[in-house]
């Protein structure tokens, strides 16, 4: 089962000015990152990301070992 306040996020600024948004489950060790596009909102690309993710963790709980 998902649980979303475990999922944790950091925002990452690179050397360049670039920033990453990382996306880490310490439980299943999923991890997922994106660099952000400056010209769009960070929420925006926040819930996106978060929606990709969800679904990621979700069939990976789904996928036998």
């Amino acid at each position: 089962m998902i649980d979303r306040e475990k999922i944790q996020m950091e925002l990452i600024k690179l050397k360049d000015g670039e920033r990453l948004l990382r996306l880490t489950e310490p439980q299943s060790g999923l991890s997922l990152e994106r660099k952000l596009n400056p010209e769009r909102p960070v929420a925006d690309q926040k819930k996106q990301l978060l929606s990709v993710f969800e679904a990621a963790l979700a069939r990976a709980e789904l996928s036998p070992v």
